[in-house]
């Protein structure tokens, strides 16, 4: 099972958009996918149809997080027309609080819920906008990043925040966490001076580190999503964006084969 962690702490970027359309491309090529939402907002929870897992009694993988080993996630995980999912949940806003609170491996109970999965062959992980310990679980479970990012002054920002914490995780649980690719999401041509700027900083921050693809801002984008599916759904529409999403999957299976 090969984990990647869809994560930025700013807000806005395509997280939920990218991470469905992966998680399609992925299942689109015959493997078994799994998608998490680690969101408490739940946008993909909702936006996938499952409303009514989002706002359900526990057991929820707010259940799972709190102790991981009690709970079994196949109680949990939903069918969907493309890919499995583990839903968010409403209670996770207390989440954070309730880990920051806890003294026993705070930052590492996801780790211990992949423990216990099996099936699968990737898993998708939609990481709140927050640099906190819910962002944290899911990068040390995952060790793998998908960064989207939109081809704006804000977003290098944010991304100089984001990879300040990598380090800082790297150095307190001795581990590598691996920068896979960069989505610039949302790029509009013609582009802009800020634009041309932003795709030029991210093409040489990350050069000889992951590949950086450009998904281009399109509306038929939105719409597959509003219809619960991704690119890849069977009611999809045509989309020449589903092309580098393509080459965004073939680029992670090379990485499950290394």
């Amino acid at each position: 099972m090969k984990s990647f962690a869809v994560a930025n702490q700013k807000g806005g970027v395509a997280k939920t958009t990218n991470t469905i359309n992966l998680a399609g491309a992925l299942a689109d090529r015959g493997h078994d996918v799994l998608a998490v939402d680690a969101d408490p907002q739940g946008y993909l929870t909702n936006t996938l149809g499952f409303r009514d897992a989002y706002a359900a009694d526990p057991p929820s993988l707010y259940s799972l997080f709190n102790s991981p080993h009690e709970h079994d996630a196949d109680e949990v995980i939903l069918e969907h027309a493309e890919f499995d999912v583990l839903p968010s949940n409403v209670d996770m806003f207390k989440l954070e609080q309730n880990l920051i609170a806890s003294g026993r491996r705070p930052r590492q109970r996801l780790e211990d819920v992949f423990d216990d999965l099996g099936g699968y062959d990737y898993v998708f992980v939609d990481a709140p906008p927050s640099l906190g310990p819910i962002n944290d679980n899911v990068l040390l479970a995952c060790r793998n990043l998908l960064i989207p990012v939109e081809a704006a002054e804000s977003s290098m920002l944010a991304l100089e925040h984001l990879l300040n914490q990598i380090e800082s995780l790297e150095r307190d649980y001795d581990v590598q966490l691996r920068e896979q690719a960069v989505l610039i999401s949302n790029v509009n041509y013609p582009l802009d001076n800020e634009q041309r700027e932003a795709i030029d900083w991210f093409g040489e921050t990350f050069e000889g580190r992951c590949p950086v693809f450009e998904i281009r801002k399109r509306a038929a984008i939105k719409r597959t999503l509003n219809n619960g599916g991704s690119l890849f759904s069977d009611d999809a529409e045509e989309c020449d964006m589903r092309a580098v999403y393509e080459d965004v999957a073939a680029t992670l299976v090379e990485v499950a084969d290394d």
